[in-house]
């Protein structure tokens, strides 16, 4: 079914470029490429989070903040202290703005080295942008449905980025198992992350944020991790050597 395809190539798509490029490369920075290659990565970013589509700056930021002050009020988003998801991705999305319109002050360690394109930045967020990839998704949907229930498929298309930040922010911090006894409520959220590419190991990721593989366990395979293996074997991306600690 051509809609059902459509929504995993966004779902799929769009996760790879949150976690390669907004996780991995803009938070925490555990490979280098170059700035024409950077730039090309914005756009492909764009491309496949079309409507929901996230600044590099801003996440980048935001997710510093979250592991800096992990399940404290502080933190951006934790369901430590927020009512529900709603709530906390309403707060999630207000601090992100925050950030990317400078509304706030940031300590110099969280924006480090973040890369940010203000121009293609303010061009991608804009109502503009989003309302096209809306109406693009819209025109799909409208030739290519055959069943009522693939209507019901649209909103997740629209909202593709939160749904991934509220499926590792919410119930990556309730659910699931942990490889490590932490200070915080940090879960892995499945022994083979085949849904979020490898961010389901989010208990992992909090114990070694500088590791690019967040997979730990033999089962854990990190499918965004093979992806950036080869484009550094092809030498599009260089990873830095990093070694896990015990």
């Amino acid at each position: 079914m051509v809609i059902v395809l459509f929504v995993l190539v966004l779902w799929y798509g769009g996760l790879f470029f949150q976690s390669f490029f907004l996780h991995r490369y803009a938070a925490h920075q555990v490979f280098t490429m170059s700035k024409l290659m950077e730039r090309i990565t914005f756009v492909l970013t764009w491309i496949f989070q079309g409507s929901s589509y996230l600044s590099a700056y801003g996440y980048g930021v935001m997710h510093r903040m979250h592991h800096a002050y992990t399940d404290t009020k502080e933190d951006p988003h934790s369901p430590s202290h927020d009512a529900n998801l709603f709530a906390m991705m309403w707060k999630t999305k207000t601090i992100y703005q925050d950030i990317n319109k400078q509304r706030i002050s940031i300590d110099e360690r969280f924006t480090k080295n973040v890369p940010q394109w203000k121009g293609f930045d303010t061009f991608a967020s804009s109502r503009f942008s989003r309302l096209l990839w809306i109406t693009l998704y819209i025109l799909v949907f409208v030739y290519f449905v055959t069943a009522w229930w693939q209507w019901l498929l649209l909103p997740i298309a629209f909202l593709m980025a939160p749904i991934h930040g509220v499926i590792i922010n919410w119930f990556g911090h309730i659910y699931g198992y942990v490889n490590y006894q932490m200070k915080n409520t940090s879960k892995n959220l499945f022994r083979f992350d085949f849904l979020m590419m490898g961010e389901g190991y989010h208990n992992n990721h909090h114990k070694h944020a500088s590791r690019a593989n967040f997979g730990v366990k033999w089962y854990e395979i990190d499918i965004t991790y093979l992806i950036i293996k080869l484009l550094d074997i092809f030498g599009l991306i260089h990873l830095k050597p990093i070694r896990i600690k015990k």
